[in-house]
């Protein structure tokens, strides 16, 4: 329980800091960054698989780079359902998603 809080809390904080780095994206303050890691855990349980069904012709002729335009299209639209959360572009997006796999990743291999 208390590591699930930890990797929470980490989340929260490469949301954090990933809108840091990228001029596109904002984030108003720590405690929306929490809500938008939430959001986006809970976007990436239910629609990521239902999208990646269907879009799987394009993802297997791309060999799953198509997975990319997914996880855009989910921070899209969590920053429509968040207002603290702004992303500007698709491509802003994109990028974002990229950034903070790689920040979320590096900060787990740190504290976990």
């Amino acid at each position: 329980m208390l590591k699930n809080i930890i990797k929470f809390l980490i989340n929260g904080f490469a949301v954090y800091a990933t809108a840091y780095l990228l001029s596109g994206v904002n984030v108003s303050n720590f405690m929306a960054a929490l809500i938008v890691a939430l959001v986006l855990a809970i976007l990436n349980m239910l629609a990521k698989p239902f999208l990646i069904i269907l879009s799987l012709p394009i993802t297997i002729l791309t060999l799953g780079l198509f997975t990319f335009v997914i996880d855009a299209i989910i921070v899209l639209f969590a920053s429509t359902l968040i207002p603290d959360f702004t992303v500007d572009t698709f491509w802003t997006a994109m990028l974002f998603s990229v950034v903070l796999a790689i920040v979320s990743y590096i900060l787990h291999k740190i504290v976990v």
